[in-house]
């Protein structure tokens, strides 16, 4: 299992337009193949900063298969002007799990 990790710097005054678009985008990266679930939450601090949290099966299937896909054309159309500066997005693998 793979976590994706995006910190999501939203554009001021634009939260609440990129939530309802979100809520749009979230049914497209869950019918992809690999994915496993998700989590999108604002920080308290700064509440204009989202965490999306990923989880893929393998890496390939987010990199590749999601990445490289017509879905994902429409991912970035309903998403990727609300950000700025472009988010960074890591890969991590699970060391110790307590649950």
């Amino acid at each position: 299992m793979i976590l994706e990790v995006a910190i999501l710097q939203v554009k001021p005054g634009e939260t609440q337009a990129f939530e309802i678009a979100f809520a749009s985008a979230q049914k497209i990266i869950s019918s992809m193949k690999g994915y496993a679930g998700h989590e999108l939450q604002r920080c308290i601090e700064k509440p204009s900063q989202y965490i999306l949290l990923v989880r893929w099966e393998t890496l390939e299937d987010h990199t590749i298969g999601f990445r490289q896909s017509p879905e994902y054309q429409s991912w970035k159309q309903l998403l990727h002007h609300f950000y700025d500066p472009f988010p960074t997005v890591e890969h991590y693998e699970s060391i110790y799990r307590n649950n």
